[in-house]
């Protein structure tokens, strides 16, 4: 129709600029046009008709709906069929809406004391004043809101939880929408004992306040005092005014120096957030490292209790029933035990882990059950458990049996294998004791990481110092494949460099040089033995180059890379200065003592064995009296574990010369002659 209609057009009024009239076609036009209103004046009726229909269809149900009884139908339906009819409830909308907090914010504290010692037991009175604290802004306003909210002091014992109320308050307020976070940030202020690190300091206070929400400082007693006085300066007036420029650079703050910026940062502002200083030093302390001034503008003064040994068994119960509660959801095991168990739970608390002892070894106990009911297809059962000495028995199908018996040992080859060589190397036992509590800190962060509580990242840098031939190469090595294996490294490799590897031959190439030898250690250990000889005085721009870029790789790469140094302790103690940030980026110094005379005997008789000799009785007692006498005289020089070796190297050259004489004499035997000692 509308194709006749156009063409209808075309006759009427032309095409282009020939337009011409025509009656005829004028006419056509119209009576095609009023067939096509009559078609359309049609469709409407008929559109109207359906609706009319469709309205009354709907007067109908609303009607019926109206005269039913429900109540009579049920009833009927009860009567007919011997059911009981029970009406489906509403379907839920698939999406609830998060409900929105209205009520005042300082009415929102409300629920914070009962959430938070459900959690801490033991600490009603420290969680009391806490909430105080954080709900004084609140009260009683503050000033400017780029200020500091509050400025609290909290102390006392190390594993009386300082820290986890901390963690609750931040995450119990970020549910009730007074901070944006739930998670605390934390200023490690160890990490800044030189007027060096003042940059770094800087800009580390700036991205933590940037943040805002909570700022938990620790270790101020460690701290520059040139850097207590700026956080002072922030605490009494929320500002810090900064004495150089700056500018940010992807989020950072950078030193400007003498380039022209268009924007600069000359002051840093505390962002609304709470300041939070941690320490086991009370007010007395803080007014010694502070000032008066400083300790008067803090707002509140927070004290954890010592836990009492009731207490520890409240808190024993507490894991105890989240323990049974998983045991219940995820395996079907009712656990029954009577209240021993709080008691002994209790005893796994420790003055080193905390209560993280008694979660440690919950967790074991439900990986314990849980081998259990995989390998044996275990049904549904009551699991009463037994506390007896040391150890936790389970009654499992009518078997009783120690608990963690059931742990599944996995891979541990590679581990036990590295601990296995550990044991072979004489002495170094409060060394070897320290590596090994390594794996059980790594574990602990780990059960702490799958809990979402905050991880603490433990520096693993190290500095071995110790005369030569103390073991000191040996260790480092073994501690490479050590952290590799508990999983600590991705990678595991150790690279082994000295001066040369690391300092240029030229101006510019050092610096290059000492990344990419820290790039190819990314992973693993790097290992710097003779380390003093990287500083030569301060006159040695190359080697001080070299400490200066291993310093800030260090730090860019806390999470990836391990550094070992090692050397003699005088010169390591002279190396240390050259970077007054040196130090402290490595918390672990470790000293490795001389062998004493029976153990450098032991060494000597290891060295044997593992060459295929083996030593007379003469020999034996020959090299203890030798020993002893070196050692005692001139420990430094005599070499120690080198001395040991070198002493069984010329025995088997004389030894190779006797026997040759000796047809008879043993291959394998190492007699006192062939051992040129006092001679």
């Amino acid at each position: 129709m509308a194709k006749e209609l156009d063409d209808l057009l075309r006759d009427v009024f032309g095409n282009g600029k020939n337009r011409t009239f025509s009656t005829q076609s004028a006419e056509r036009y119209l009576e095609q046009s009023k067939k096509v209103n009559m078609g359309l004046d049609s469709m409407k009726a008929r559109q109207e008709q359906l609706n009319q229909k469709l309205q009354d269809q709907l007067d109908e149900l609303k009607q019926m709906s109206g005269e039913l009884d429900f109540d009579a139908i049920q009833k009927e339906v009860e009567k007919d069929f011997g059911v009981t009819y029970q009406p489906k409830a509403p379907a839920k909308p698939e999406t609830a809406v998060k409900e929105v907090e209205t009520r005042p914010e300082a009415q929102r504290f409300g629920d914070l004391l009962p959430r938070l010692t459900a959690e801490l037991i033991g600490q009603e009175a420290f969680l009391k004043k806490l909430i105080i604290a954080f709900k004084r802004p609140y009260i009683m306003g503050w000033e400017q809101p780029e200020g500091l909210r509050n400025a609290i002091l909290v102390h006392g014992k190390p594993n009386t939880g300082r820290h986890t109320a901390l963690d609750l308050v931040a995450e119990e307020m970020h549910k009730v929408g007074l901070l944006e976070h739930g998670a605390v940030q934390t200023l490690d202020l160890a990490l800044y004992p030189g007027q060096s690190e003042e940059k770094l300091f800087l800009q580390d206070l700036y991205a933590a306040l940037l943040k805002g929400g909570i700022l938990v400082m620790d270790h101020y007693e460690q701290c520059h005092p040139a850097f207590l006085q700026q956080l002072g300066e922030l605490i009494c007036t929320g500002s810090l005014q900064l004495s150089s420029r700056y500018v940010m650079q992807k989020g950072h703050l950078v030193d400007a120096g003498t380039a022209l910026a268009s924007e600069t940062v000359g002051c840093i502002y505390a962002n609304g957030s709470y300041l939070v200083l941690v320490s086991e030093k009370g007010l007395d302390k803080l007014v010694g490292a502070f000032g008066a001034k400083v300790v008067d503008a803090l707002g509140d003064v927070c004290a954890t209790q010592q836990l009492s040994r009731e207490n520890l068994e409240r808190i024993a119960a507490l894991q105890f029933q989240k323990l049974s509660e998983k045991a219940v959801k995820r395996l079907g095991f009712t656990l029954a035990a009577d209240t021993a168990i709080n008691g002994f739970l209790a005893d796994k608390i420790k003055p080193d882990t905390g209560v993280g002892g008694i979660l440690d070894y919950t967790n074991d106990c439900f990986e314990a059950l849980a081998q259990y009911k995989l390998e044996k297809d275990a049904p549904d059962q009551t699991v009463s458990l037994v506390c007896e000495d040391s150890h936790l028995f389970a009654v499992l199908d009518g078997v009783k049996t120690d608990l963690l018996s059931l742990l599944p040992g996995g891979y541990r080859g590679e581990l036990e294998a590295v601990k296995a060589e550990m044991d072979t190397i004489v002495g170094l036992r409060e060394i070897k004791e320290y590596i090994l509590s390594l794996e059980k800190n790594y574990k602990v962060q780990e059960m702490r990481k799958a809990q979402g509580l905050p991880v603490s990242g433990v520096s693993m840098h190290m500095i071995f110092t110790g005369n030569p031939g103390t073991g000191k190469t040996t260790i480092a090595r073994l501690v490479s494949k050590y952290l590799k294996a508990i999983g600590v490294l991705s990678g595991g490799q150790l690279v082994e460099v000295s001066r040369a590897d690391l300092v240029g031959k030229y101006v510019g190439h050092t610096a290059p040089l000492t990344m990419q030898v820290m790039k190819s250690a990314l992973g693993g250990v790097l290992f710097i033995d003779e380390a003093y000889s990287l500083y030569r005085g301060k006159d040695d721009s190359f080697g001080l180059e070299a400490i200066d870029t291993l310093v800030k790789g260090m730090e860019d790469n806390r999470d990836d890379l391990i550094v070992i140094l090692a050397g003699y302790t005088k010169e390591m103690e002279t190396f240390l200065t050259a970077n007054s940030g040196l130090r402290s980026r490595f918390p672990n110094i470790i000293e490795f003592p001389d062998y004493s005379g029976d153990e450098l005997a032991k060494i000597a008789e290891i060295n044997a064995t593992s060459r295929g000799y083996r030593l007379s009785e003469d020999a034996k007692s020959a090299l203890l009296d030798y020993f002893c006498v070196i050692q005692a005289m001139e420990s430094r020089e005599s070499g120690n574990g080198r001395l040991a070796r070198n002493v069984i190297e010329s025995a088997i050259l004389a030894q190779s010369r006797r026997v040759l004489d000796q047809p008879d004499a043993a291959l394998d035997l190492l007699e006192k002659c062939d051992f040129d000692l006092f001679e």
